[in-house]
């Protein structure tokens, strides 16, 4: 029982060093770090099953002792397991904030009923008050641009007909201006 023991404790201290390893991680290499240590552990409960078995078979005066020996390598692989799996939540709720924020700065904002949906989210992902301020200026921006060349177009345009009609005037004509702007009341003078 003690060579095996032995191996599955010195086992438990190298799985404890890889999870320190698991911190500091590129995102490539994490998966096989967190897939090595799952083997591990894997392998370590199989061991412990048994090691139960052989503490049952020690003499009664060594038997209570094996069977704590073993249920204390139990807990700490359990806690490994356990810190492993967080450990994976962790990284998986980190990739998804990521993508929702990088989904969030990719779109354009429409109204204002959107743009608070937004925010609010953005706010609900811990975005930073600077990236929102931003996200707010890029609002204002794009309605800006959106808004603007329409009201230059619509007096721009009025000017042209005004024109077009104050030289058929002149002219002594009357062109389809004066008919298509009968709404506007400059044909109800003539």
């Amino acid at each position: 029982m003690d060579p095996l023991y032995q191996q599955t404790h010195k086992q438990v201290h190298e799985i404890q060093s890889r999870m320190g390893r698991l911190e500091t991680a590129d995102k490539q290499s994490v998966h096989l770090v967190e897939n090595e240590i799952q083997a591990s552990i894997d392998q370590i409960f199989s061991r412990l099953e048994r090691l139960e078995i052989l503490s049952s078979k020690e003499p009664p005066n060594k038997r209570q002792n094996a069977k704590l020996r073993v249920d204390q390598l139990k807990y700490d692989v359990q806690h490994l397991q356990t810190a492993l799996r967080n450990f994976q939540h962790r990284r998986h709720a980190r990739e998804q904030q990521e993508r929702q924020r990088e989904e969030l700065l990719s779109r354009t904002f429409t109204t204002n009923g959107t743009q608070k949906k937004i925010l609010d989210i953005a706010n609900m992902l811990g975005l930073s008050n600077t990236v929102m301020r931003l996200i707010e200026k890029r609002a204002f921006q794009d309605k800006y641009f959106m808004i603007a060349p329409l009201r230059c177009q619509g007096p721009s345009t009025g000017l042209l007909v005004v024109h077009k009609m104050d030289s058929e005037t002149a002219t002594g004509t009357q062109g389809s201006c004066q008919t298509a702007l009968l709404g506007r009341g400059s044909a109800r003078s003539s």
